[in-house]
């Protein structure tokens, strides 16, 4: 066991996406010792993740080192670690990586640890429909939608055929819509000339939701634009159905009226839900903070706990005002975090509560094709906000380098039919289900792993052996 210690006031950051990030470039002047703490070595740009998961980009033109980011701020320390307790009496953080343990003391600490898929009580979901929160995600969904061609191209059964060239995606929000979106582009456009047995451009795309709507929070006048627009790419639009079954052929769903339907499909993506991370959990049971249904903690307007002002809760794991998830909610709130902070440590006063400005949404559904929400009054779609949505990316992505290389691969994808970024690997499609096969967790520390094999095979060793009989 490792402890770090420090004799300036000491933050530690949980996560390393928008929110912690934000949170430690913020207080890149201020007389502190920042330790971040992140269970990956990346900051993950999130929105982008479906153009990994369907080859236009590379996961690191996306996810770049946090080390990298951080490396000239010099009172930040990045440490790997996947984080298991945190003491808020005792002020301190317990994380492991590589078999090791380290406590880490705070003064001040702002839990930026983010969501995960929900599968609404249906974990067992998992196994067949991926969600799409991480690098790991869209790698396997990569290859899980190039290899449905693949195996597609090699069946000779028809109606087992069909069912390769059927994608499911669930949930209609804008992951959702943008997966399905992309799906349809690589089966009309990119993969169109590429095969012999089989034709692309037959393959179904079905879009399925449990709500009355498409991209529900953009009003209904962009709602009704964009589900027009994804029926004219092809994709079958299913709204007010509710998955009730999936396994490795494909998905049930039923209706308001109880009836179910089902849809034979070798390729389902799940994006229909996110619930905050498990640490929420332990810092609900320590302060008295609710959670919300979503499994987010309910912070108070300066985003800090009862009874624990030093404890700062942001971005996707928190609850307050009906604030959404979005990247723009934690990037404000790390910022203010960061200011309340060092408000406190120069002696001065608390600033008001935490604020989210708006300042609108986006989402594409496919080439030129887009839709914008800013304000109460302005929404438009088509080219205009395609633009638009690609130069807002491009300047929130954290790289001169990055920038560059992702408007070519664009180039190539949208000017042209290529996408760069068609290769898969074995392991892409087996290693959530060999993870599962084990009994071990998605995030399982394979040091760790590999010290309680090699530590039950010594006590089996040091076990006496029965006589031998004769």
């Amino acid at each position: 066991m490792t402890t770090t210690m420090s004799r300036r006031h000491r933050v530690v950051v949980i996560g390393s996406g928008f929110g912690g990030l934000f949170a430690a470039k913020r207080l890149r002047r201020a007389n502190v010792d920042v330790t971040l703490i992140s269970r990956t070595t990346h900051h993950l740009f999130q929105p982008l993740l479906y153009q990994v998961a369907t080859g236009i980009l590379s996961e690191g033109e996306i996810a770049p080192s946090t080390r990298e980011i951080l490396k000239r701020q010099e009172n930040v320390q990045t440490l790997l670690g996947d984080v298991s307790a945190i003491d808020v009496n005792a002020r301190t953080v317990t994380s492991e990586a590589g078999g090791v343990r380290t406590v880490t003391a705070y003064d001040s600490l702002i839990v930026a640890a983010g969501a995960t898929t929900s599968y609404f009580g249906n974990d067992d979901f998992a196994t067949y429909a991926p969600g799409l929160k991480s690098i790991d995600d869209a790698l396997e969904l990569r290859g899980r939608i190039l290899s449905a061609f693949e195996f597609a191209e090699l069946e000779q059964d028809e109606r087992i055929r069909d069912e390769w060239q059927t994608f499911v995606v669930v949930g209609a929000g804008a992951t959702g819509v943008e997966m399905a979106g992309q799906i349809s582009e690589l089966s009309h456009r990119t993969l169109r000339n590429d095969f012999r047995a089989i034709d692309p451009r037959r393959s179904r795309i079905v879009l399925v939701d449990a709500l009355d709507d498409v991209l529900g929070s953009f009003g209904s006048k962009l709602s009704n634009s964009a589900a027009h627009q994804l029926e004219k790419l092809g994709v079958d639009v299913w709204l007010s159905e509710k998955v009730v079954e999936v396994d490795e052929r494909g998905i049930t769903v039923e209706d308001k009226s109880g009836l179910r339907t089902r849809i034979q499909s070798r390729t389902v993506v799940w994006a229909a839900g996110v619930k905050g991370s498990d640490l929420a959990n332990s810092l609900a049971a320590q302060t008295g903070a609710e959670l919300d249904r979503g499994n987010r903690i309910k912070v108070q307007g300066d985003c800090t706990l009862p009874g624990h002002p030093e404890v700062y809760v942001i971005g996707d794991m928190m609850s307050l005002k009906g604030y959404p998830g979005v990247a723009q909610v934690a990037m404000q709130q790390g910022k203010y975090a960061a200011d309340q902070i060092k408000r406190h440590i120069g002696g001065k006063a608390r600033a008001e509560d935490f604020h989210y400005f708006d300042k609108g949404s986006m989402a594409t559904i496919s080439r030129f094709k887009a839709v914008a929400s800013i304000g109460d009054r302005l929404r438009f779609g088509g080219v205009i906000a395609w633009f638009l949505w690609l130069v807002i990316h491009v300047l929130y992505l954290v790289g001169f380098k990055n920038r560059v290389t992702t408007v070519l691969h664009w180039a190539v994808s949208f000017l042209g039919r290529g996408r760069s970024q068609r290769t898969t690997t074995n392991q892409q499609l087996v290693g959530r289900n060999a993870v599962r096969a084990a009994q071990l967790p998605d995030n399982a520390d394979p040091a760790l792993a590999e010290r309680d094999e090699r530590t039950e095979r010594d006590q089996a060793a040091d076990r006496p052996q029965p006589a031998a009989k004769g």
